[in-house]
């Protein structure tokens, strides 16, 4: 089962993901591969696969991606590879990805692999101070230009099938964990 986590950059998908993986044995992680830098606390192959521009367009070419998106300048994608493989674990894999992804993934997995997919939703206000207090400290330009997408990603809250206020950390990790229990016990015959 790949659990899908969406938000805007801030709602805390990434620490949830952290939360889950780390309190249960049966959940974890697929990253992304990014072009981006790596930022101070990122991890190599845990909080992204991190590729040169220039390698992220040649797995593009090379059809290594199912899916794709630019953001703030910087490509993030799906790994065929690396998807398969954790599928094959038998572990529930929870990824953090945005809405654009999230629609492709579904279409594109919905006859093999069961897909659940939460949105994090967090107020502009309190989005716009976690912006600003990340450990990253991402400069006005960046904060200005992340919350710019907030109302795009707001938008499309529809194609989801459930939606979480993720105003206190405890609460949402403990939601999460329900409905991966919950969705585990449902058969599985129908997608």
């Amino acid at each position: 089962m790949l659990v899908i986590l969406s938000g805007v950059a801030g709602a805390g998908k990434d620490t949830i993901k952290k939360e889950l993986i780390k309190r249960t044995d049966y959940i974890t992680s697929l990253p992304s591969y990014t072009s981006r830098p790596i930022r101070e606390g990122d991890v190599e192959g845990e909080t992204y696969c991190f590729v040169s521009k220039e390698e992220f367009e040649e797995r593009l070419a090379n059809g290594e991606f199912y899916e794709y998106d630019v953001h703030h300048n910087n490509y993030y994608g799906t790994s065929k590879k690396l998807l398969n493989e954790k599928i094959a674990s038998g572990k529930v894999i929870v990824k953090d990805i945005d809405v654009n992804g999230t629609e492709n993934l579904k279409k594109l997995l919905k006859n093999d692999t069961k897909v659940v997919t939460i949105f994090l939703r967090v107020p502009k206000e309190v989005l716009k101070k976690r912006l600003e207090t990340r450990i990253d400290k991402p400069g006005p330009d960046e904060v200005k230009l992340r919350l710019n997408r907030f109302d795009f990603e707001e938008s499309r809250i529809g194609q989801y099938d459930y939606v979480i206020k993720n105003n206190d950390l405890e609460k949402s990790v403990q939601i999460i964990l329900t409905i991966i229990e919950n969705e585990l016990r449902t058969k599985e015959t129908e997608f």
